[in-house]
């Protein structure tokens, strides 16, 4: 870790091309210096240089910058119950989650970066069912509220419509006529904003990111909100 986040460098993502190539404990272990240089550290600095931005934007949310157990995710992949045996992620990922949260499943700010594709957002991934049964709740109870978030204009210009994989058909309890049934049916809320590696290469990309995670909050305040935390 430098202290100063400048960018993450090219050679970054060189290394997780070539991890994608060569995905064995083995091939890692041999380059795992690699790794922290050129990914690990930067990542790092990124974390550490949001913690003033994510406090001016919301004091709920946290930026922790440790090797291990902070907002960053771990390389290595739990593969106990997964027929994909490659021990490592082929991307890096950060998420500052909410301060009451223990894990991804609270609502929270994401940064992904792969070769193929760099992402940031906002939302609440795959929430556990009572969690997510107090959004619907919420959802169907503030339809007016839940339409202000749909059309708020910076946030749609940045990310277009909220996504996230949902049900066939209406969840128990809820009207198949509702006017907002389709997001009634998601099991996911978030909106992400795809860009490229190039453009995460410079210092500039910290200040694109802190304007995205700002636009996001009209959908951050209606999560927290309906599950009951501050935002």
């Amino acid at each position: 870790m430098s202290g100063k986040f400048s960018g993450f460098p090219k050679a970054g993502f060189d290394f997780l091309e070539d991890l994608k190539e060569n995905n064995t404990r083995d091939w890692f272990a041999e380059n795992k210096s690699r790794y922290r240089e050129t990914l690990q550290d930067h990542l790092l600095d990124f974390i550490e240089a949001m913690v003033e931005p994510l406090a001016n934007i919301t004091p709920h949310f946290v930026a922790d910058a440790r090797r291990n157990g902070g907002s960053m995710f771990r390389i290595h992949r739990d593969v106990r119950f997964s027929k994909d045996k490659r021990p490592y992620k082929e991307h890096a990922a950060c998420h500052f989650r909410h301060s009451l949260g223990r894990d991804a499943h609270a609502p929270g700010f994401y940064v992904h970066l792969a070769p193929d594709e760099v992402l940031y957002g906002a939302g609440i991934w795959m929430p556990p069912s009572d969690a997510l049964y107090m959004i619907r709740r919420a959802i169907a109870d503030r339809p007016d509220a839940w339409s202000k978030v749909l059309n708020d204009k910076r946030m749609k210009k940045i990310f277009g419509e909220i996504g996230g994989d949902g049900l066939k058909r209406p969840p128990k309890g809820f009207s198949a006529d509702d006017p907002h049934i389709d997001d009634l049916k998601r099991k996911t809320f978030f909106v992400m904003h795809k860009t490229t590696a190039k453009a995460a290469q410079g210092p500039e990309f910290l200040a694109e990111v802190v304007e995205g995670f700002k636009a996001t909050m009209p959908l951050m305040h209606f999560l927290c909100k309906a599950v009951d935390v501050p935002c």
